[in-house]
């Protein structure tokens, strides 16, 4: 309740920040505990460039509510933000080193034919971004048909016109979307140099 009834942009970033770190120690705990120092970086950097860098780019382009941090807004759209996106992750985590693990013979393979780290795990990140981003895509295709979203049943029953609460969350999901592709797309990008070593050869994992 203080920071909603005093808001401070520095209570504000805080928060944010804090949001991003809750979401990258879950994604650890979530996966594999073993993975190494080098994926678990991935990961940090690929959460906190993604989210931070769609956050700033909705709340400051899009919608552009004033004063930029009023936590009664920028504190629940970066968990909308942050929460999906980490779902995400995890699912591509999961994918990655699942499919990396099950189709090690075939990758091997296609390296001995002579084709780049990049191209014999190709199928492998493909699948691993399709499973990211399906409950983020099923989300937007339900929405409004199959289920009435909470922030526009919210804003419905708090009396706003229906038509504005549908316009923001038509405005949410999108911003969800393409935060959630994102940040994906940064993880499954870099994710898989984790598997090669310098010589393009497969590494145990």
């Amino acid at each position: 309740m203080y920071l909603f009834e005093n808001p401070h942009p520095l209570w504000t970033t805080l928060v944010v920040l804090l949001m991003v770190t809750f979401a990258i120690w879950n994604i650890y705990k979530r996966v594999r505990s073993d993975l190494d120092k080098k994926m678990k970086q991935i990961i940090a950097v690929s959460m906190a460039a993604g989210t931070l860098s769609s956050l700033i780019y909705f709340n400051f382009i899009v919608i552009q509510f004033s004063p930029w941090y009023e936590p009664r807004y920028f504190i629940p759209i970066a968990g909308m933000i942050i929460g999906n996106s980490m779902t995400g992750v995890t699912l591509g985590v999961q994918t990655l080193t699942e499919g990396m693990k099950d189709q090690r013979q075939r990758v091997e393979a296609a390296l001995m034919l002579g084709a780049a780290p990049k191209e014999a795990s190709r199928k492998i990140v493909n699948q691993a971004f399709d499973n990211a981003i399906l409950p983020t895509i099923n989300s937007m295709v339900g929405t409004g048909i199959v289920f009435l979203p909470g922030m526009m049943t919210g804003q419905i029953l708090a009396g706003v016109n229906p038509v504005t609460a549908i316009e923001y969350q038509i405005a949410i999901l999108l911003g969800v979307t393409g935060a959630v592709s994102l940040t994906v797309i940064l993880f499954v990008q870099n994710g898989y140099k984790v598997f090669f070593n310098e010589k393009s050869q497969l590494e145990e994992k």
